[in-house]
């Protein structure tokens, strides 16, 4: 895939298929910086903005434009790329608070409003509909990997948007990450994020409740892995993400849990699947509990641990002796 210079890439017309830019990049923390990065170094002009002076000054180390203000950032953009802490903010930018034009408003006509935050599907789909009636394009693009997959550029972007907006999005996101899937319109990106998480923060309080288990039965961290990775049991929480030290010596519990995925992060997001579950009127009963379980853990110490670390909280709650490390 060919990528534009900066100069052609701000001169060059949007089209299907055809890369694009310049790109204002709005959220430049510990996802954001390494994919605007990435996007830098694939030859594309980016303009960053982020509230954090620290993220600015990252950006700037690693070859970033960085604008004062969000608007000056947007200023000329082809595409405003959001990654932001919470549906709302996202709004917020969108439309402008206190008296303040948003971002809706200081962006040329027609441009592509690329959203990479991870919120409620409701919210994702209100935020489309409000930059495509100011005359814009919009794209939720939610993304999987975490921050080693932001640095390397391996991220899953989960894309909600029309087919042509889609295929004039698709050589930047793949530049980003190694797979980018077409989910549907408008809120499907955030729908097929959501739901995957939730399957995600099940599987790893089942897979840590069992290695537990294990513990107690006296069977080693190796043999459990060594049976379940090769059997039924077998899941990303298992086999990329263990729980446990030594099985996947990559894992966050190598490095006493440092994320990786943090606490927090899971937290927040079975929150949003939560939301879903009640708007839909799904009968789930795992995915509320792991939402609770998840809260707990985050407020009790956990936020900033990987999401892994679950495993520290079953095992100290347990009614028994700590079994085998």
């Amino acid at each position: 895939m060919s990528e534009a210079s900066p100069s052609e890439a701000s001169t060059a017309p949007a089209r299907s298929g055809a890369p694009i830019g310049p790109i204002a990049f709005l959220g430049l923390g510990h996802m954001g910086g390494p994919m605007a990065v990435n996007l830098v170094k694939a030859g594309y002009a980016v303009t960053g903005y982020d509230v954090v002076p620290a993220a600015l000054e990252a950006a700037r180390a690693h070859g970033i434009t960085t604008a004062e203000t969000a608007a000056a950032a947007v200023d000329g953009a082809a595409v405003v790329l959001t990654m932001l802490p919470s549906g709302q903010h996202l709004l917020d930018a969108y439309r402008g608070t206190a008296g303040q034009d948003g971002l809706l408003a200081a962006a040329a006509p027609g441009t592509m409003f690329l959203d990479c935050s991870t919120i409620n599907v409701d919210e994702a789909r209100e935020a489309s509909a409000l930059a495509v009636a100011a005359g814009h394009r919009a794209v939720d693009a939610p993304v999987s990997g975490g921050v080693v997959g932001a640095e390397a550029g391996t991220l899953t972007f989960m894309v909600g948007a029309s087919d042509e907006d889609f295929d004039t999005v698709r050589p930047m996101l793949e530049v980003m990450g190694k797979r980018v899937v077409h989910c549907g319109g408008h809120g499907a990106g955030q729908a097929a994020k959501i739901c995957n998480n939730m399957i995600l923060g099940v599987s790893m309080i089942a897979v840590s409740e069992a290695f537990v288990l294990g513990e107690k039965l006296g069977l080693t961290h190796q043999a459990l892995y060594d049976v379940a990775s090769a059997a039924s049991g077998q899941c990303w929480a298992l086999t990329t993400n263990c729980p446990v030290p030594g099985p996947v010596p990559t894992s966050p519990a190598n490095r006493d849990y440092q994320p990786g995925f943090a606490g927090a992060l899971m937290a927040k997001d079975l929150k949003l699947a939560l939301n879903a579950l009640h708007s839909t009127g799904v009968a789930a009963r795992l995915g509320p509990l792991a939402s609770e379980i998840y809260d707990t853990f985050a407020a009790e110490g956990g936020a900033g641990r990987d999401f892994s670390g679950i495993i520290t909280d079953i095992r100290d709650k347990s009614d028994q002796p700590k079994g085998q490390a």
